[in-house]
């Protein structure tokens, strides 16, 4: 029987996976059958859902997150075979492109591991069948974070890996594992995570607060703006997971002007302290209609106290939960996880 132990562990940033058993516990009483995880990310509250039998309608705005969705949450039971695999790796009988490698030299990989990215990228983009092609990019995309030191892509720090240095810490033998037993494992660990819960599961990428659909409950994870109004990036921090998805049109999407050649920057209220709140209204005004639970930091823009009020616009009861629990790569030891729960 599939469980929640069965999601693909990540080291994504603000995954929510080591809470999923708290928050199950505080959503267990709510009488709901569908769901929509309208900022799904690693996708691992939408698989608590799954899990559970619910019918669920992941969403992400970030091309790379999507797939994600694709992979472990719509598809219901497309695997991976260790030949697709090493399909993915080697160099066909045709042209490559090497935007990778003429970019982004001594920035994020080794020049040998730049030219396997290359390849690997636009073999994936000639993949035909969905799922397969999902699960495939999932894999790539794990196998990319677990090479990069903080497993960000916000600024060039190769030289970490590469730096000649006594070590306290394990991630050198992560980092020289060569990238096709990472793929290889990957692979293996989310196919291993797919199953069919009887429902017709959705996986889109739009703005949550234009998505079409309805579900009786709407579950909202968003960016997280910290107190001193510093917005988290989503797009800043996986920028080069983005590029993998669209390698064509890579060339015209990232700024040259940056040493760590990000995507140009998009604007959202999601990141911008004086628009959030808008923005929380929005996406409470389009799903009003559903129960709405959303998962925020204590010391958060806006605050706690004003999403509940803002929640009280459309709700009559309002419920706020707390626990504790300290986020990867943050040094704020005071702030805690909160959910609240509006009926």
């Amino acid at each position: 029987m599939t469980s929640i132990e069965n999601f693909p562990a990540t080291r994504y940033q603000g995954s929510k996976f080591k809470v999923l058993g708290w928050l199950w516990e505080q959503l267990r009483p709510l009488e709901f059958d569908s769901v929509v995880d309208l900022f799904g990310g690693t996708g691992s509250v939408s698989y608590l859902f799954k899990v559970h039998g619910k019918q669920v309608h992941y969403n992400d705005c970030l091309r790379s997150n999507h797939l994600i969705g694709k992979a472990l949450i719509e598809n219901p039971s497309t695997r991976l075979a260790p030949e697709d695999v090493v399909s993915l790796l080697v160099r066909r009988k045709r042209t490559y492109e090497d935007f990778i490698a003429r970019t982004f030299g001594g920035i994020y990989y080794p020049d040998e591991e730049n030219q396997l990215l290359d390849v690997v990228a636009q073999n994936l983009a000639e993949l035909t069948e969905d799922y397969r092609q999902a699960l495939a990019y999932h894999a790539v995309f794990q196998a990319c974070i677990a090479k990069r030191p903080y497993n960000l892509f916000h600024r060039a720090n190769l030289y970490m890996r590469e730096a000649t240095v006594e070590r306290s810490f394990g991630n050198k033998a992560t980092w020289d594992r060569p990238f096709a037993d990472h793929v290889a494992k990957q692979a293996a660990v989310a196919s291993d995570a797919v199953f069919d819960n009887g429902r017709a599961n959705l996986a889109t990428c739009a703005d949550a607060a234009l998505l079409e659909g309805r579900a009786d409950l709407a579950y909202l994870d968003p960016p997280y703006v910290s107190a001193k109004g510093v917005g988290v990036d989503y797009l800043g921090f996986y920028h080069f997971l983005e590029g993998l998805t669209e390698y064509r049109d890579w060339p015209k999407r990232f700024d040259d002007r940056y040493k760590h050649k990000p995507y140009r920057r998009v604007e959202t209220p999601w990141t911008q302290p004086a628009r959030i709140a808008s923005a929380f209204e929005a996406v409470f005004e389009r799903w009003k209609d559903s129960i709405l639970v959303v998962s925020y930091r204590s010391d958060g823009v806006p605050s706690i106290e004003e999403l509940k009020r803002l929640l009280q616009r459309h709700k009559r009861r309002v419920t706020v939960r707390e626990r504790d629990y300290q986020y990867a790569l943050s040094t704020n030891q005071t702030s805690r996880e909160v959910l609240l729960i509006a009926e």
